[in-house]
């Protein structure tokens, strides 16, 4: 028999020292205590003062991701609702620029990623793309063009991570003497979460890499504010910001919409283009329960999902590239209701276990604004890197460099990309660190492929490509399990299948 029938108040857990005031729940009282230990380890007092802020924003993403759990939260379908035309701007129809404005802006580049889905391990914006240069290297000449040609002083955000942060000043740190301000910050470091017990991963703030994750682009607002970076771009008079991904080299600075946002008086702009049968896990700008909101896959019901990727209802997709009133955002994190949309994302670690990452996505934002436009920008506006099929896209001569931005070649008869689609052995010469990922590449490619009139490529097993090949029309090549495919110097495929025993059928 029990010793006592009821539990005793008195005996209940003490809440955690640093944290006590956000344990909202017994069912988040073990992860307090968990993140206090963790703070424990910190031993220098003011990089524990630091230490312990990033955790009560993690402390913060996690009770909400528990109440969600908890309260089943989903999305009601029924109250989606796709744009009317009114909400979406046409980019033909925005004012003329004015040069004058451009010293209120400043630019903000995503640089936090490792390029996982192409199996890297060093930081994206590190890789080689065109004429040895990087895709740090370019934005530095895109930001010192505009600088040069208008005489502004437009200054250079890098949001790193702590994966990212050493490969980002090695490549930075050579235009100290340039005509451009960089100034580079991290995101939070936040501990994955063991999935069988929710409970922090990491034991020790020294535990390696692999236990903490960078928590997805949605935590720069918080990181600028707590960086001081916020505070001091609007002393020096900057009142809006453009932000962009680092491996999407067509989002330049675009003068026609930021003197929209200024002449219409709108904190925060999305710019949207149209899908492609290649975007639909693309998160799309929705009107939901009288407000906008930027929808993910992650979070749309299975049952709906088919209408969510190709229904005409949702034909535009944000393309992360964002203008937001910093004047704007310092009120509404002043308010301090900036929660965004969370996406728990599963990882399998080395050792068979298996953890969560809380991410947030930096659109989600927009639900929080009253005033708010997207505008639908040609797809010269939309061109990341996320595999290795872009890779090869980006590095070929489709494009060319114009001061540092990506253009269509102007012998490409049509204005969109071919379409390209590599297999897992491609992949595989992926699996390294930027350095030594274009040495991997070569051993595929000799020399890039001249693809400036190919419409469609598919490749799939062990194929090599020799130097000097011209690709036309629709070129499938499949080297068949244990064979190998060598496309011999010179050659020229032209609407042409080659399959594992080299024979070549005209399509």
């Amino acid at each position: 028999m029990p010793l006592f029938k009821h539990p005793i108040p008195r005996f209940r857990r003490r809440s955690a020292k640093h944290f006590s005031n956000l344990s909202n729940s017994d069912a988040g009282q073990p992860m307090t205590e968990e993140l206090d230990k963790l703070v424990g380890t910190v031993r220098d007092s003011s990089s524990q003062k630091l230490f312990v802020e990033e955790m009560k924003s993690f402390l913060a993403l996690y009770h909400r991701y528990r109440a969600d759990l908890s309260n089943g939260q989903s999305l009601d379908w029924n109250k989606v609702g796709a744009l009317t035309d009114k909400q979406v701007i046409p980019y033909d129809s925005l004012p003329p620029s004015s040069n004058t404005q451009l010293n209120k802006l400043a630019v903000l580049k995503v640089n936090g990623g490792l390029g996982t889905s192409m199996g890297m391990h060093g930081a994206k914006g590190a890789l080689e793309v065109q004429n040895n240069f990087t895709f740090l290297d370019l934005i530095v000449q895109q930001m010192e063009h505009l600088n040069t040609t208008y005489n502004v002083d437009v200054p250079l955000l890098l949001m790193t991570s702590f994966n990212t942060e050493e490969d980002t000043l090695r490549v930075v740190k050579q235009y100290t003497n340039r005509p451009v301000k960089i100034t580079t910050f991290n995101q939070s470091r936040y501990p994955r979460i063991l999935k069988d017990t929710l409970l922090p991963f990491a034991k020790n703030v020294q535990d390696s890499k692999a236990a903490w994750y960078p928590p997805g682009h949605g935590d720069l607002y918080n990181s600028l504010s707590r960086s001081g970076v916020l505070d001091r771009l609007l002393s020096q008079g900057k009142e809006y910001l453009f932000i962009s991904n680092s491996d999407n080299l067509g989002a330049v600075v675009d003068q026609r919409i930021l003197q929209h946002m200024i002449d219409t008086q709108i904190d925060f702009v999305m710019e949207v283009t149209a899908k492609t049968k290649g975007d639909i896990k693309g998160g799309i700008l929705i009107n939901y329960d009288g407000s906008l909101r930027l929808l993910e896959g992650t979070q749309v019901p299975s049952e709906y999902m088919d209408e969510f990727t190709h229904s005409r209802s949702f034909r535009m997709f944000n393309t992360n590239n964002l203008w937001i009133n910093l004047k704007a955002l310092k009120q509404l994190l002043r308010e301090g209701d900036t929660s965004l949309d969370i996406k728990a994302n599963s990882k399998t670690l080395d050792d068979g276990r298996t953890v969560l990452q809380l991410e947030t996505a930096a659109g989600s934002i927009v639900k929080h604004f009253q005033n708010v436009h997207s505008v639908h920008v040609s797809r010269e506006r939309f061109l990341p890197v996320k595999d290795c099929s872009d890779l090869l896209l980006v590095k070929s001569d489709v494009f060319v460099l114009d001061h540092g931005r990506l253009v269509m070649n102007e012998n490409r008869a049509f204005g969109i990309p071919p379409v390209i689609k590599l297999g897992g052995h491609f992949k595989k010469a992926c699996l390294f660190k930027a350095s030594s990922l274009i040495q991997q590449f070569q051993k595929r490619f000799k020399q890039i492929p001249h693809i400036v009139e190919l419409d469609h490529l598919t490749v799939a097993g062990d194929v090599l490509f020799g130097r000097n090949v011209t690709l036309r029309g629709t070129v499938i090549i499949v080297a068949n399990e244990g064979q190998r495919i060598d496309i011999p110097d010179g050659c020229t495929l032209e609407n042409r299948l080659v399959s594992g025993n080299l024979n070549m059928i005209e399509l």
